[in-house]
């Protein structure tokens, strides 16, 4: 049985927004995808955090695994979704 902090669960209902296509992506706003091969999801965070350090961890690592070369055709991050909405949640606490 697992539990989930409340902060948690608001900033996975903020990022996990159902826009289905690049248009739908508000300004100031990045579609990203999180995971790996086939278990793959999309989520819509804001611009500002590809200047904290954290996320830029994220994004060397995506660099490394794929290149410029992204199989969803958006910037993918090699991580796991429990591992993304955390450092989402401390990101939205600042």
């Amino acid at each position: 049985m697992g539990f989930r902090i409340p902060s948690v669960v608001r900033a996975k209902q903020l990022i996990q927004r159902p826009f289905s296509r690049t248009k739908d992506v508000p300004k100031g706003y990045l579609a990203v995808y999180v995971g790996f091969e086939s278990k793959m999801k999309r989520f819509v965070i804001p611009v500002s955090f590809l200047n904290q350090p954290s996320f830029q961890e994220l994004l060397s690592q995506a660099e490394e695994e794929f290149g410029f070369d992204h199989p969803m055709g958006a910037l993918t991050i090699p991580c796991t979704e429990e591992v993304f909405i955390d450092l989402i949640s401390r990101l939205n606490a600042f």
